[in-house]
């Protein structure tokens, strides 16, 4: 077939192949270019979940007449002029393909008002106009885009969009997420000339706070740590939920690049990271952040869609964000953050209960896990063979198997008044229940600690401290293991050797695809060492770095503990117990167990005085 030049109306549909998907991305380009043009208030109001018809109005700068025309034409925008400025990207939009990609699979009026200018002008087209009748119209300044019928003339495209319901459930989704990347916008949404949301533009902390929970909840601040750190020319700030305020999707996990909305791997590993040790398992964390850097740094012309960016410094911005919310994460201590509540649930689960009280999962409690081992007996210590641990953890294991409980002090049982000013956060006990639970009274009232849970933290974060303490400690394998890899893996593991030594792995090539496991960390040497290689390698080729060994070992170091702690039926003493409060107090992460769960629950009074209906 001979080579032939595409009409205009095709390239501008193929274009919207990769631009417009269905409504909600048409919305998401319009609502982008009423950021771009300086809007303070953004109107959408769609009919029939956007089939039959979106509007998006602004408050902007507005098109002056002469470049109205323009507009519609692909590859045509006020944004870029030059390689240096689509190298420093700082606008939402910058292709000039969204308006004629719309335009060309729908009917499209586009009406607006330069800032300054004395009238409006307005422009309709349905994709296969070549020539514009432009004509004046009543609109005050800035523009208003409409689209009808969306995939009129595409009817292959239009019979993959979903029903009235799903496609504005879409819209309304990405509106809230909009809405979240611009504070300082004014934004309304209107569904059927019904009111969905009505958020004003903030100029506070009290209207921001306002916002957060009209889009989040009202629990979303409650249970949220304020984040806000600088370095090496990133800044990240907003908020992350505490680990047991999540849910069981990743519905409210919002990431925003110097306020573009994105979906990035390298993003979601660093936060997974972050989690490591206090999400529970298939849990989904909770966050609204946002990072900030020069505009050279990021590529923002990695996808039409605009949602995927490549960092150029990608392991810098990995570690700024792995290292910054872990450090958050792990200053966290039981009775000195916000007392725990349900986990948040999602339509389809189970009602939540009252949010001051936990819903703490039993299936892994001191009640149900006498299997692991007997009961530990003050002042014993636990058995592990030494052939696979190095002399430090053996000794730390020794030291906290069982509850160290020369720090308790003969503390009362009971606490008068006069102690309410110098009361520690998680108080001090008054019994043990059920041979699982420490009941203690603090200034705002009852304390409940899993105190196999919590015991468990304690024993966990002291066995990493005294690991992190120096190399990791590396034991030689009696019989190498002959690893087959692909060439590219082998020259991997060559140039990664001294960085692969530290974490206690020794390599050796005997071929070009062919390595040597010569030695592993001591701690591992009885696991997978082949899988555990290739894992590494596969994280190194992937993001330049692998956290790999040192997960795998705090994953060893948490069954030990777990094996370590205070186990049920095992009666504890008001000083063993107080020493337990204490040693919670002073340990990071002390408000989840290893695996996530919540260690202690906080009863106010206000929550006593409501269970007994008192003052009504």
């Amino acid at each position: 077939m001979p080579i032939r030049t595409l009409p205009p109306q095709l390239i501008n549909q193929i274009a919207a192949g990769e631009v417009v998907e269905r409504p909600a991305s048409a919305i998401k380009e319009l609502v982008e270019n009423a950021f771009d043009a300086q809007a303070s208030r953004v109107d959408i109001d769609v009919e029939q979940g956007g089939l039959r018809l979106f509007r998006v109005r602004d408050n902007g700068i507005g098109i002056a007449r002469d470049e109205l025309a323009l507009a519609l034409s692909r590859h045509a925008t006020s944004k870029i002029a030059s390689l240096d400025d689509l190298e420093n990207v700082s606008t939402m939009g910058f292709r000039g393909e969204a308006l004629p990609s719309i335009s060309s699979v729908s009917r499209l009026t586009l009406t607006s008002r330069y800032r300054d200018a004395a009238e409006a002008w307005q422009v309709c087209t349905d994709g296969a106009e070549t020539e514009f009748d432009i004509r004046p119209a009543a609109h005050p300044p800035g523009s208003t885009v409409e689209v009808r019928d969306i995939f009129y003339n595409t009817p292959a495209r239009r019979k993959f969009l979903r029903s009235e319901k799903t496609e504005f459930q879409h819209i309304e989704t990405l509106i809230r997420r909009m809405a979240l990347a611009r504070l300082d916008v004014g934004l309304s949404l209107t569904h059927n000339q019904r009111g969905i949301l009505q958020l004003k533009a903030t100029q506070s902390q009290t209207d921001i706070d306002q916002r957060l929970t009209a889009l989040l909840g009202g629990d979303f601040l409650e249970q949220s740590l304020p984040v806000d750190f600088s370095a090496a020319g990133l800044r990240l700030h907003g908020w992350v939920g505490l680990p047991t305020f999540s849910r069981s999707q990743a519905d409210h996990q919002f990431f925003y690049v110097n306020g573009r909305l994105v979906k990035d791997k390298l993003v979601s590993v660093a936060i997974r990271q972050a989690y490591q040790d206090v999400l529970y398992h298939g849990r989904q964390s909770v966050y609204v952040l946002y990072l900030e850097l020069d505009p050279t740094g990021v590529d923002v012309n990695a996808h039409p869609t605009k949602m995927e960016v490549r960092f150029r410094e990608s392991r810098m911005v990995h570690d700024f964000l792995f290292r910054g919310l872990h450090r958050l994460l792990g200053g966290t201590r039981a009775g000195l953050g916000i007392p725990v509540s349900s986990f948040v649930m999602s339509p389809s689960e189970s009602v939540p209960i009252k949010p001051s009280v936990t819903a703490i999962d039993r299936s892994n409690s001191p009640a149900t896990a006498n299997s692991l081992s007997s009961p530990v007996k003050p002042g014993s210590s636990v058995s592990f063979r030494q052939t696979t641990l190095p002399l430090n953890v053996a000794e730390i294991m020794q030291n906290y198997g069982a509850l160290i409980t020369e720090r308790a002090g003969p503390e009362p049982a009971s606490i008068s008044a006069q102690d309410d000013q110098s009361m520690r956060p998680l108080g001090f006990a008054l019994a043990h229940l059920h041979g699982a639970f420490i009941l203690a009274e603090n200034a705002q009232g009852l304390i409940l600690v899993d105190a196999h849970a919590a015991h468990e933290r304690v024993t966990y974060e002291k066995l990493k401290q005294e690991q992190q303490a120096g190399p990791i400690p590396s034991q030689p394998l009696l019989l190498p293991i002959r690893l087959n890899l692909s060439e590219t893996e082998v020259e991997l593991a060559v140039e990664h050797a001294d960085s692969l030594a530290a974490a206690g792995i020794e390599l050796g090539r005997i071929g070009p695809e062919t390595l040597l496991i010569r030695a592993l960390p001591a701690l591992l040497c009885h696991g997978d060492g082949e899988q555990l290689v290739r894992d590494v390698l596969s994280d190194l080729n992937t993001h330049g770095q692998s956290r790999r060994v040192e997960e795998t070992l705090n994953q060893m170091l948490a069954t030990m503990a777990c094996h370590g702690s205070i186990r049920a039926n095992r009666k504890l003493s008001v000083p063993e117990m107080n020493a337990l409060l204490r040693e919670m107090e002073a340990t990071e992460r002390s408000g989840q167990c290893n695996h996530g769960r919540p260690t202690w629950v906080q009863l106010t009074l206000g929550d006593l005085n409501g269970l007994f209906m008192r003052g009504r």
